[in-house]
């Protein structure tokens, strides 16, 4: 399975297994196992380290803690259709973690920005100290 230009995955690296499709589906859902349930070991795939690790940092609930990617398909009636969304959840899921994240520039807040929060500061404080007790001379 072709992810970008230079990552590939073998088809030997993707284990699918056939279960039971959940919810309403007549006869059909209670006789045919056509949800697919695809596994995927991170560590032991031929993927770039770098990859690897970007894959094991993502906070997935699809991925375990030994490192195992699991996805259920279970969307189509037909198993082909549930195989081929499984494993373009699998293609998004490595996209994500081949992608760089952002730096973050720091920036500073305006002159004026500052002069109007410490504006704002000093109206609350203002009507907070009206809230006090009346002195009754």
């Amino acid at each position: 399975m072709q992810i970008s230009r230079t990552v590939r995955i073998p088809e030997e690296e993707m284990e699918m297994s056939a279960i039971r499709a959940q919810g309403p589906g007549g006869q059909n859902v209670n006789k045919v196992s056509s949800a697919i349930q695809l596994f995927f070991d991170i560590k032991g795939s031929g993927l770039s380290d770098h990859i690897k690790e970007r894959l094991l940092k993502l906070s997935d609930s699809r991925i375990s803690s030994e490192g195992v990617v699991v996805i259920k398909a279970q969307a189509h009636r037909s198993q082909e259709k549930n195989k081929d969304a499984a494993k373009e959840r699998l293609k998004v899921l490595i996209k994500s973690a081949l992608a760089d994240p952002k730096k973050r520039k720091p920036t500073k807040p305006s002159r004026a920005a500052r002069e109007r929060r410490m504006e704002g500061k000093k109206k609350n404080s203002r009507n907070k100290q009206l809230r006090g007790r009346v002195k009754l001379d």
